[in-house]
């Protein structure tokens, strides 16, 4: 199979590519022949994170695939209880560590600290950054008025806001933000963690184009300039979640999917998350 070419969003001199693998609860040789199928399919975008307790397994896989460091974009995280300054440069050192790389791409406040001040922790980050530890830097789950307090405190820019994002949670708001800062917004659970393959309008919008749910969700991500960030253990999903290029979405189905979002859409509301906005 011939190797997808998806296009980069650009952020602040970062190049991500809009397709990238993500890698929760992915592990092992499950993970191995993700990260295989993924490389072989085109994918050269990577996403993982401490908490995921996959750095290692990770950094093996990408390893054997052979791929040129140079040539894949590798996003790692920061937990949130690691966000004093001396634990989030450690967490920065391990992973690298763990990963076998010695400068991730973009590194990642994984998500805000109610107890650790913003200000510390940006200042913090940014350090990592000029250590050499990152190429670039932003931040995951943060609303729009905390992402602004971010990018003032920050001495260098921030390129990305990761974020839960799909049809039914509308981030219509944040992403304008982003883009008014020059950020690229990035979605994980992109197609809902599978929880919309069976939605009736998916599904009519599929049959159309003879395409997967999956595929008609993240054509959706990719007409808006987002990126995403799909998890699968599949080889085969792997490669169809890549295979976009051939087919576009028009307004009117666009708008189907938009008009999808609900009240109650978010999947993912941890405990210590004390405002969306």
């Amino acid at each position: 199979m011939s190797a997808a070419k998806l296009p980069s969003v650009p952020a602040h001199g970062a190049q991500i590519p809009q397709i990238g693998l993500g890698t929760w609860q992915l592990h092992g040789d499950v993970l191995a022949r993700a990260v295989e199928a993924a490389a072989e399919a085109g994918y050269r975008h990577f996403d993982t994170a401490p908490r995921y307790e996959n750095e290692a397994d990770l950094g093996r896989a990408l390893a054997a695939t052979g791929l040129r460091r140079d040539s894949y974009f590798l996003t790692t995280k920061v937990w949130y209880t690691d966000l004093a300054a001396p634990a989030l440069l450690a967490s920065a050192e391990a992973s690298l560590e763990r990963l076998r790389v010695d400068q991730v791409d973009l590194l990642l406040i994984h998500w805000p600290s109610p107890d650790v001040p913003l200000s510390e922790t940006i200042e913090a980050l940014c350090e990592a950054a000029r250590r050499g530890y990152a190429r670039h830097i932003g931040v995951s789950n943060f609303p729009a008025r905390l992402m602004e307090q971010a990018i003032a405190l920050a001495d260098r820019p921030l390129v990305a806001n990761q974020c839960e994002y799909h049809p039914r949670l509308d981030q219509s708001a944040l992403i304008e933000t982003c883009r008014r800062n020059g950020m690229a917004f990035i979605a994980y659970s992109p197609i809902g963690s599978g929880h919309l393959l069976a939605d009736p309008v998916i599904a009519d919008i599929a049959a159309t184009h003879g395409k997967s749910p999956a595929q008609i969700m993240l054509r959706w991500h990719l007409q808006q300039g987002v990126v995403a960030i799909p998890r699968s253990s599949s080889p085969e999903r792997i490669r169809e979640n890549i295979a976009l290029q051939d087919f576009e979405l028009s307004e009117r189905e666009m708008a189907r999917l938009f008009a999808l979002n609900a009240r109650d859409g978010r999947l993912y509301n941890p405990d210590w998350v004390t405002s969306w906005e």
